[in-house]
């Protein structure tokens, strides 16, 4: 799934919102990525409604790790909120396209708020796990954004807490277009995995931002030194795994 930006979206700039509150109303079903180098992906926006049942194998069984009050980040359509609240966790899920906290709260989840991932260290706590689901590891952005981001929810968690990431694993390709674009990425100093992409609907264009496709063995070393420490890699049999981070 193609995500948006880490800051704040504009409502006249919320692709990504206006997809899901399309889909939601049941008009299409498409979601677009435009990478900047050309590349053009054209995917379902369906997952972000998922119910537990339908939901990647090794997301369903991450998410049992779950303890004490979770901060679900980048919430898009509430669906991580929704299946922990019936398991009776309080969730504070916050993503920062207006029309897709609009929607998890019409969808029945509690507390929803429009807020960015940059923007965490404003929320008081203190949270026992923080999810980011749908390949939301992304939203770490970069190597050294991904360590502040870190270092915040360090200051807003329990001692025993744990991040619980879904993440997908860039090297898993034969595709030459994305070997290139690793390859570019390599030469430019950038993270192999780490790209640069908006999220287009209709006459709506998003603004252009940075995503972090990574391999266990680099969320190792994002991690290292940060408080945190992977305890747990959940496999599946492509590129996508879910990093059970514990608190140090």
């Amino acid at each position: 799934m193609a995500r948006k930006p880490t800051g704040r979206i504009p409502p006249d700039r919320d692709a990504y919102g206006q997809e899901i509150w399309a889909c939601y109303k049941g008009a299409t079903t498409h979601e677009i990525a435009e990478r900047e180098d050309g590349f053009i992906d054209i995917s379902s926006a369906l997952p972000y409604f998922r119910s537990y049942e339908d939901w990647p194998a090794q997301e369903r069984a991450a998410i049992e790790r779950a303890r004490g009050t979770v901060l679900d980040i980048g919430c898009g359509a509430g669906r991580v909120a929704l299946y922990l609240q019936d398991k009776g966790h309080r969730v504070l899920a916050i993503d920062n396209s207006p029309l897709a906290v609009k929607i998890a709260r019409l969808r029945g989840v509690k507390d929803a708020r429009v807020l960015s991932i940059s923007e965490i260290a404003a929320l008081r706590g203190p949270f026992g796990a923080i999810v980011l689901y749908g390949n939301n590891f992304g939203l770490f952005a970069s190597f050294l954004k991904a360590r502040r981001l870190l270092a915040a929810m360090h200051r807003i968690t329990t001692p025993p807490a744990l991040i619980i990431a879904a993440a997908s694993n860039p090297y898993a390709t034969r595709d030459p277009v994305h070997l290139a674009y690793q390859q570019r990425n390599r030469d430019r100093g950038r993270m192999a995995g780490q790209i640069r992409l908006r999220v287009r609907y209709r006459q709506f264009c998003g603004p252009w931002f940075d995503y972090l496709f990574a391999s266990p063995d680099e969320v190792r070393s994002i991690v290292q030194n940060t408080g945190w420490t992977v305890r747990e890699i959940v496999e599946s049999q492509g590129p996508g795994f879910v990093a059970i981070l514990a608190k140090t």
